[in-house]
């Protein structure tokens, strides 16, 4: 769903940071500029996270974007020594120093560590360049896929050869942008969570396998909400991602009422999530790792990703086999990769790098996995949706969709 990158964008959208400063280090307004608040949030949580490189890249990104180069890229040093795969080169917060020989030097060598990757082909393309999708589902009965569009503010129903049709239509019920989307494989019905750039109308919204609306559900706490990924469990509750809230929800489909569940740190953006096969351990994807709460005795607790890896920045999170396999985009370059779990699901015994550095990890964000096959969206465009609008034009391509097989 919504990566972490965006998160300063919508943040300014509504008025929670300031306009970026454009002086350079030494010179610039940081009191003033968008970060601040992120970087002492960051710094004071830093102590409490079991794995420091995610937060050193970020802070290295706020720090550089703030013009404090000469931070920016001691936190990056810093973080790179660590071997976890963080690759700034594809992060525009550092084109000031890319032509300089020390970041050049610490690109090449994450790319020593960590060498291209691809085996994933192209399922099929969605011809319409402008839908801006965010959130893509699988009906494991029938192998329909259903897509949402931020721009368009429908959902899309694809057949396994990429046939498109309007599942619901654009202007049908005052859709707001499309995030995450599951399907309920019991009745083929079809949740989609839905959110506006202004962090004031996020939806959980339900329909039938026709496209007929049949609930719809806000949070009525104060603050901004970003509605972001979903996962079904039982006939009885949902579980979901409020990213601007920095919350976990629980959403009793009976009261329909959201009641927040609690971690042993602070969560931090909260993105992907997913649940386990017998559906009794809840998988949270933050900004700086992954998270484990177990729903039968309503504990959390980190879950480990080993030596010199990183379990963090995950978009797209799903539960494979006794793995997590999904798309990490906070990581510089983006990924697609599965990690092995341990027996009791708490700590990773073995990392694959699925797709790394290829055509088909251009912009991806979500996937769906149908059988023993990973679906994701390889150029979502997402970068070129602001304020409502799509900045560039012609920018946008077919949107591709590439398939993966997993052992």
């Amino acid at each position: 769903m919504l990566s972490i990158r965006m998160k300063l964008y919508v943040f300014m959208l509504i008025g929670m940071v300031a306009a970026v400063g454009q002086q350079d280090s030494g010179s610039a307004n940081t009191e003033q500029a968008p970060g601040r608040d992120e970087i002492q949030t960051i710094e004071k949580l830093l102590p409490q996270l079991p794995d420091r490189g995610p937060a050193l890249f970020q802070l290295a990104h706020d720090y550089a974007l703030l013009g404090d180069l000469k931070k920016g890229m001691s936190l990056l040093r810093e973080c790179i020594s660590l071997h976890e795969g963080f690759d700034p080169e594809g992060d525009s917060a550092f084109d000031r120093i890319k032509n300089e020989p020390e970041f050049n030097s610490l690109v090449d060598q994450v790319h020593r560590d960590f060498p291209p990757e691809h085996g994933a082909t192209l399922a099929f393309m969605i011809a319409p360049k402008d839908l801006l999708p965010e959130g893509l589902a699988v009906d494991p009965k029938g192998h329909f896929f259903y897509m949402g569009s931020q721009s368009r503010k429908k959902i899309i129903r694809i057949s396994g050869t990429g046939n498109v049709s309007d599942f619901v239509p654009e202007g049908k019920y005052n859709l707001q942008s499309v995030c995450g989307i599951k399907v309920d494989p019991v009745n083929e019905d079809v949740w989609a969570n839905t959110y506006t750039d202004d962090g004031k109308g996020s939806e959980l919204l339900h329909f039938d396998s026709k496209g007929d609306l049949l609930e719809r559900s806000s949070q009525n706490m104060p603050g901004p909400h970003l509605f972001n990924d979903l996962a079904l469990r039982n006939s009885n509750e949902i579980y979901l991602t409020d990213s601007l809230a920095n919350k976990v929800l629980r959403f009793d489909r009976k009261t329909h009422a959201f009641t927040p569940i609690s971690f042993p740190r602070p969560i931090y953006y909260p993105n992907g999530i997913a649940l386990s096969e017998d559906q009794n351990l809840l998988y949270v994807a933050d900004a700086f790792g992954v998270l484990l709460y177990d729903l039968l005795n309503q504990k959390g607790r980190e879950v480990h990703a080993g030596a010199s890896m990183t379990i963090s920045g995950f978009d797209g999170l799903y539960w494979y086999r006794g793995s997590l396999v999904g798309i990490q985009n906070s990581l510089g370059m983006p990924r697609v990769a599965q990690f092995q779990l341990s027996p009791d699901g708490s700590s990773v015994t073995k990392t694959t790098i699925l797709e790394y550095r290829s055509d088909y990890v251009e912009s991806p964000t979500t996937g769906a996995i149908d059988g023993s096959n990973f679906y994701f969206m390889a150029n979502t465009h997402i970068d070129n949706w602001k304020n409502g609008k799509i900045v560039d034009p012609t920018q946008l391509a077919a949107v591709r969709v590439a398939v993966i097989h997993l052992n």
